[in-house]
């Protein structure tokens, strides 16, 4: 009854109140009315300890809803929890702008990976959108080309086994031209005398082959050096196949000649029609399959460009590919620390919605309570000495026990927090 006159205000004009605010009294007179609070009803219990623990659990009582009531030091106690929940308010108002550009990252990189794949799929039909230099249809010219290459290649395969068997170990036993020129059993003949024979006549057409690649190549660079070049490699093969026309022609020649003949030359090959055949048949062949690979490997070259441009494409998808990914990833984390904030905020909020008992204070005044109680024991209430100091080590022990059922023994926080839900 003590405790609870602390909290009686008389009436007046002003509205009612509840309990007189704490910071309107000093701390030094609140502790000696709780002192003598306990001094009191210590006398009039006889020290009895059940009265001590409604006394007890009376005091707490008062003191909490003295604490609900309490407006401005509630305010005071919650500022650090509004405070906290300002910040995570502006906390969650940055981590969603973070969201919202991250979004629009996500999907400026999905436009792009989708305009990406068009441009990788669309190449193929409109290469020079895209500065691909092509012919216009570099797979069908390519795939034509070597068509036409691979018989030609055979052709000049067996036209200058042939002609090199002829030239260089043929019996001539008649004047045709074409068993000069073509021989079906030059690869056998040319065994047969021997394997470094065979050898010989089988990579010659091969060194042709060669010197058409050279010239591929060749004129590739630029500038005057490259087309002397290009002119001497083809002065060189002319030369070749002349060489080859001349020796068969004079073997022709001599085969057929009479007593009267003249001595083969020069003058006496250009005037034969057979000579010209032959290098046209071997030269002008040669010069057209240097044409088609020239253009074959052309139009390859395209295809490769197409080919390396869906390459990059490709990579840059990927790399595109997995910067989105990071970025989902970040979106992800970023909207689990909104679910982490908005739960931070609403329990702040049940915070300032309930109310926060100053545990350091309750304490100071449950002790001047029960030192006023105890010094009435001791000094008061005329007992037996054994009697007295059970009194008081049972006091001591619902003192103990009240603290521990309100959980401050040696509490290691300083205010108890009681929320709106609870």
């Amino acid at each position: 009854m003590e405790i609870r006159k602390l909290f009686i205000t008389k009436n007046s004009e002003e509205p009612k109140s509840f309990v007189p605010e704490i910071e309107e009294q000093t701390e030094q007179k609140i502790r000696i009315t709780y002192y003598q609070s306990g001094y009191g009803a210590a006398l009039k219990a006889m020290g009895a300890p059940i009265n001590f623990r409604a006394c007890l659990e009376n005091v707490y009582g008062s003191f909490e809803q003295q604490c609900r009531e309490q407006e401005i030091q509630q305010v005071k106690l919650k500022q650090p929890y509004i405070d906290e929940k300002i910040r995570k308010q502006s906390e969650l108002k940055n981590t969603e702008a973070a969201i919202s550009i991250f979004e629009e990252k996500k999907q400026l990189l999905i436009d792009k990976i989708n305009t990406t794949k068009n441009e990788a799929e669309d190449v193929n039909h409109h290469p020079e959108r895209y500065g691909v230099e092509t012919s216009k249809r570099p797979r069908a010219q390519f795939y034509i080309g070597l068509l036409l290459l691979i018989p030609i290649t055979l052709y000049l395969f067996v036209f200058y086994i042939s002609a090199t068997y002829s030239a260089f170990f043929k019996d001539f036993s008649n004047d045709s031209l074409t068993a000069a020129i073509f021989d079906a059993q030059a690869f056998n003949n040319a065994l047969a005398a021997g394997l470094l024979e065979a050898i010989l006549i089988f990579t010659i057409p091969s060194v042709f082959l060669g010197l058409g690649y050279v010239i591929h190549m060749v004129q590739k660079g630029k500038g005057i050096k490259n087309i002397f070049r290009m002119i001497a490699l083809f002065i060189v093969t002319f030369l070749f196949d002349g060489l080859l026309a001349y020796q068969i022609e004079k073997k022709i020649y001599d085969f057929n000649k009479t007593p009267d003949s003249l001595p083969y030359n020069l003058k006496i090959a250009l005037g034969e029609s057979e000579f010209w055949m032959i290098i046209f048949a071997g030269f002008v062949v040669y010069i057209i399959w240097g044409l088609v690979f020239d253009i074959t490997m052309k139009e390859h070259e395209n295809i490769d460009r197409i080919k390396g441009y869906i390459k990059s494409k490709m990579e840059e998808i990927k790399l595109l590919e997995n910067t989105k990914n990071e970025i989902i990833e970040e979106i992800n984390n970023l909207k689990k620390k909104i679910v982490e904030i908005t739960g931070k905020i609403a329990e702040l909020q049940s915070v300032i919605d309930g109310f926060v008992l100053n545990l350091k204070q309750y304490l100071l005044y449950h002790y001047q309570y029960k030192e006023g109680w105890f010094q009435a024991v001791a000094s008061e209430i005329a007992l037996p000495q054994q009697r007295q100091n059970e009194i008081l080590e049972q006091c001591e022990s619902i003192a103990h026990e009240h603290l521990k059922k309100l959980n401050l023994i040696d509490p290691d926080f300083q205010n108890v927090v009681y929320s709106k839900i609870s």
